[in-house]
């Protein structure tokens, strides 16, 4: 691919991000989401779910190829560390009051597994999408020009 063919691309066909800058920017999304529907309603509802898959799905838009695998597996993580979090600061938000950490998460994840299962599908199948696009000379361009890096540093 041309250096014209590459400027051409859209975003979400070439990701540039580092795999530790997705993790943050999702982590920070999802506590805004978490946020400000605790601060509306109370708990969580579909408008989470809904922040939810959508930014799972851009972070797969966003991340390099080679960190592929945090963003991965980032989508059940991500929730579970989230719900965690939740459960220790106002567990009434996902589950009931009287309820220990571990019960709130469980509650949390069950309650909203419709939508980690969508946004996990839809990250993977964003992630297949891109390997498939870039296809094997993609793969073979690019190690050439992170080898090239390394050589010159």
């Amino acid at each position: 691919m041309t250096q014209a063919e590459g400027s051409r691309r859209a975003f979400w066909e070439v990701g540039h991000e580092p795999g530790r800058q997705v993790v943050a920017l999702g982590v920070a999304l999802t506590l805004t989401a978490v946020s400000i529907d605790v601060l509306l309603v109370g708990r969580l509802t579909l408008f989470f779910d809904l922040c939810f898959v959508a930014s799972c799905l851009g972070l797969a838009a966003l991340v390099r190829r080679r960190d592929f695998y945090v963003v991965a597996l980032l989508p059940p993580v991500l929730l579970t560390t989230v719900f965690t979090f939740v459960a220790l600061v106002d567990r009434a938000a996902i589950a009931d009051r009287r309820d220990s950490v571990l019960q709130a998460v469980v509650s949390g994840v069950a309650t909203h597994g419709v939508a980690l299962f969508v946004a996990y599908a839809l990250c993977l199948g964003w992630l297949g999408w891109r390997l498939r696009q870039e296809g094997e000379a993609g793969i073979a361009a690019e190690l050439e020009r992170e080898l090239g890096r390394r050589r010159a540093g």
